[in-house]
């Protein structure tokens, strides 16, 4: 079996309604770009990524050009030695983790479709079963309440809520969605946007309501993030600070937070995404394996991952429920606030583009 072409395809992807993420503009519309990698057997494989700078600060041109630079390389990459491709391409892609990310899918993809085993089988099998967050976006009290309400009917029990732009008002819409449905986890995701008076302010406030504060401090300011997760007694999940196993190493050996959460369309993929579990775990720290704002055909990525170790202790895999449309055909199904994999090779997913 060889490659015999690859095809980039960039799609403009409509939400169902604007996401507002502190110190950002709201976003509206994402650009995936789709890989296919067609073989002389007749199988095509499937990768994908996001490019969006509020969510990991790639341009979408730029993405898309690169990715477009990295198909001349298809032809003398090996379809199965996953190893040796990503490493050809590491030189082309080692800034660009959105584009590293849709090739180690499309070859992880690959993999699965030769073996004809799934691919979360592939990367360890340890569940075929995962209880999903999911998120409530900024906004009113009362609708956020109203929308926790909802989720919990759908069979929802971990929710995230979207904060940032005012901890005070933090405080209350995570004391009143508590107050309101007592049995869910609730996750309060501050995007950076506190310093670490206002975050352990909010943590000590909320103690024995919220059980995970999500990136308190900003993104690059790991001391601080550091002093959060000293004195919190909340537990505390670095997101933006990660950004790849070289800055897990650094979380996990200062201890900067308790948990780590791994976004495969940020970090690069999954073989980057498995060297951060791995780091994660030598430091006895839990990860999440989390997402963007993206097509299902990421997610069953994430969640094939997700699925794999019993270090991932629960994941955040919702953003393709935003999308007003989506091109991916995807085998994996949620179940009562579950995220439960199919036994189809590979990712099991196609795309109509």
């Amino acid at each position: 079996m060889q490659l015999t072409r690859a095809e980039v395809i960039p799609v403009n992807l409509d939400l169902k309604q604007p996401i507002q993420i502190a110190g950002k503009q709201p976003i509206e519309t994402i650009t995936a770009v789709y890989l296919r990698v067609d073989t002389t057997e007749g199988r095509t494989a499937w990768g994908c990524t996001v490019a969006h700078p509020a969510l990991n600060g790639e341009e979408p041109e730029d993405v898309i050009q690169l990715s477009r630079e990295c198909t001349n390389l298809i032809p003398d990459l090996h379809p199965t030695n996953i190893e040796f491709s990503l490493a050809e391409l590491a030189p082309y892609t080692r800034f660009s983790p959105a584009t590293a990310c849709a090739f180690d899918l499309a070859f992880h993809d690959l993999l699965g479709l030769a073996t004809g085993l799934p691919l979360y089988k592939l990367l360890g099998g340890y569940r075929k079963r995962i209880q999903t967050s999911a998120t409530i976006q900024s906004g009113d009290i009362d609708e956020g309440v109203e929308m926790a309400r909802q989720y919990a009917e759908a069979g929802f029990r971990f929710l995230k809520i979207k904060g940032g732009l005012d901890p005070e008002k933090d405080i209350r819409r995570v004391e009143s969605i508590k107050r309101a449905l007592p049995m869910l986890t609730l996750q309060l995701d501050a995007e950076g946007a506190y310093d670490v008076e206002q975050a352990l302010d909010i943590s000590r406030s909320l103690e024995g309501k919220l059980d995970v504060l999500e990136q308190p401090t900003p993104a690059s300011d790991l001391k601080s993030l550091g002093q959060v997760t000293m004195q919190s007694p909340i537990q505390v999940l670095a997101d933006q600070s990660l950004t790849g196993p070289e800055s897990a190493l650094r979380i996990g050996a200062d201890h900067c937070a308790d948990r780590l959460s791994i976004k495969l369309g940020s970090c690069g993929g999954l073989a980057p995404a498995r060297q951060i579990n791995s780091i994660a775990q030598a430091a006895r720290v839990t990860t999440e394996v989390s997402c963007l704002i993206e097509p299902a055909l990421l997610t069953s990525g994430g969640l094939s991952f997700a699925l794999s170790s019993p270090n991932v202790t629960y994941c955040d895999l919702d953003g393709y429920l935003f999308l007003a449309s989506d091109p991916t055909d995807y085998s994996f199904q949620l179940d009562d606030g579950c995220l439960v994999a199919s036994d189809v090779p590979g990712l099991g997913c196609t795309v109509n583009v």
